[in-house]
């Protein structure tokens, strides 16, 4: 069995799109998947499968949470193994007051929209990308132009941000 970690775009976030983690959990125990677990209300899913095509995994999972709630809705999986590698790799540390977010994403950006990301670096944002996820550190909040919808709109693709704390927070305790 693969232990994976489905981070679903959106959710109860704005009050926007909302579903019970209850409501969830059974989404997902619906399609077969065992040990599924949610971790705190912002869409985090972690489960087991057996199957190991995760674009076919995430289509299915994808097509019943709109079949379920109907929203539509993006999902970006990783494997447990990977979301620890994500935390341990992280090219930043956040001090007093910073914070590290994570934007995963279910492909590599094109370089150029890298390389346009990494242009707005400045003494309230740091930028990273590595694969198919985007690291920020936020150095002043109140400066700071990070978000989901700025990282989306430059890259010109879909993703979803976790705080490094969570993301961290479920590395290990689903390890």
């Amino acid at each position: 069995m693969i232990k994976y970690v489905a981070f679903l775009r959106a959710i109860n976030v704005g009050g926007h799109t909302i579903i019970k983690m209850a409501d969830l959990k059974q989404i997902f125990e619906s399609l077969g998947l065992e040990n599924v677990q949610t971790y705190i209300q912002s869409g985090n899913v972690i489960f087991e499968s057996d199957e190991e095509d995760k674009t076919s995994l995430e289509k299915r999972i994808a097509s019943q949470v709109e079949k379920a709630t109907g929203y539509k809705m993006q999902l970006f999986m990783r494997t447990i193994r990977e979301v620890q590698s994500i935390a341990r790799k992280s090219p930043f540390t956040a001090k007093a007051n910073e914070t590290v977010h994570v934007t995963f994403l279910n492909e590599k950006p094109h370089k150029k929209h890298q390389e346009a990301l990494l242009t707005f670096k400045s003494d309230a944002d740091d930028f990273a990308v590595k694969g198919r996820e985007v690291y920020n550190l936020r150095y002043d909040r109140e400066k700071s132009i990070f978000s989901n919808n700025f990282i989306e709109k430059i890259l010109k693709m879909s993703g979803t941000t976790r705080n490094m704390t969570v993301i961290k927070k479920i590395a290990e305790k689903y390890k």
